[in-house]
């Protein structure tokens, strides 16, 4: 299928994109696209390693200010700049080098699935956790992981059923307010997230007001009202509403099993270990979100339960019932490895089926010799 994006959000049109026009001309012609897609996604990855190190519990911010060196968070702007950049230009270098290819599409948008859960946990460690006076409660965290990896599922359910991908005006918003943080963070320190900035109000709740207002007043309406105009032009990729409704059915289970084991943890999982938790929900998240991609593009119905719900179903269950006890903290910790090395591993084989498929290479654009 012919991939088809339409941006209408202002900022974007206007602003970034004479910017990115200007970048893609210093790219030679010799790269992969996707070698920009993965460069973008590794630096993203690389600093939120960074922080990790220096902020593993996400308290630096609010109990000693200086912990985090100020380079850290300048090096953090820099790197969501370059992420954003790079990830803005590797679809312009495709068409420029004319190598664009269903791989470069499912890499693009299998990265950010990932890469959406890593931006926001990146975040966190600038506006720390409660600590009674500042800071956002390792719950508000959850909620707040949650809707914005339910704004990315949106965008790509509208795709499965109208074939089109509209993309979302909180994206270009929100790396440049990642940005800016970075900046301000870095300048100023971190005491500007601890300071009340209006009424009383933190920049902190000011930012997570948007960000649910955003979603659940523009960019859900949208979505179902771009499915609905597809439904009148009788434009829709499928004919009956269990079919249209079928990707929903994973992503809402998955979020149903981790809320139950957020609320009834014995020990208070979140709590314990929120860096590690989150990380394993925006991998799960990743994975079941990669499948339905794979389904949009090659007009195939995802499956009903994606595989990974059962093991989770399992250790959420163990997890609640006591029969874990002390050990809750050490299976998390299995277990998101587990769920780490097993997406990594299907990210690279569907990698190589399709460049075996395609007769391209993944990270060069030179072609195969045929066998």
């Amino acid at each position: 299928s012919q991939y088809s994006a339409v941006d209408t959000n202002p900022l974007s049109v206007y602003i970034m994109q004479p910017i990115w026009n200007k970048i893609i001309k210093i790219v030679p012609l010799w790269i992969a696209p996707n070698l920009l897609t993965f460069s973008g996604f590794v630096m993203i990855l690389f600093n939120y390693l960074l922080i990790s190190f220096y902020d593993w519990d996400y308290t630096a911010s609010g109990t000693s200010p200086g912990l985090v060196p100020t380079w850290v968070w300048l090096f953090s702007a820099f790197t969501t700049f370059c992420a954003y950049a790079l990830d803005s230009i590797d679809g312009k270098h495709a068409r420029r080098t004319q190598s664009s290819t269903p791989l470069g599409e499912l890499f693009d948008h299998g990265l950010d699935s990932w890469a959406t859960s890593i931006f926001v946990l990146s975040f966190f460690s600038v506006c720390s956790r409660d600590n009674g006076k500042t800071g956002v409660s390792v719950y508000t965290m959850y909620i707040y992981l949650s809707i914005v990896l339910f704004n990315f599922m949106c965008s790509h359910w509208e795709k499965y059923n109208t074939g089109v991908l509209f993309l979302p005006w909180g994206y270009d918003i929100s790396q440049v307010v990642l940005i800016a943080a970075y900046l301000l963070t870095g300048t100023v320190g971190v005491e500007v997230w601890q300071k009340p900035l209006l009424f009383g109000y933190y920049i902190t709740d000011v930012l997570v007001i948007l960000l649910i207002g955003f979603s659940l007043f523009l960019s859900f309406p949208q979505t179902l009202y771009n499915i609905h105009r597809a439904h009148l032009k009788k434009t829709l990729k499928n004919d009956s509403l269990y079919e249209g409704l079928l990707p929903l059915v994973s992503p809402l289970l998955l979020f149903v099993l981790l809320t139950v084991w957020v609320v009834l943890s014995p020990s208070n999982i979140l709590a314990k270990q929120p860096r590690l938790f989150l990380w394993m929900v925006g991998v799960a998240f990743s994975n079941v979100i990669c499948k339905v991609i794979i389904c949009q593009m090659s007009s195939t119905q995802p499956e009903l339960f994606h595989w990974f719900l059962f093991p989770l179903a399992m250790v959420v269950y163990a997890a609640i019932s006591g029969l874990l006890g002390s050990t809750e903290e050490v299976v998390l910790g299995v277990f998101t490895a587990l769920v780490t090395a097993a997406h990594v591993h299907y990210g690279v084989c569907v990698g190589r089926q399709l460049s075996e498929h395609l007769n391209i290479y993944i990270f060069s654009l030179k072609k195969r010799v045929q066998e």
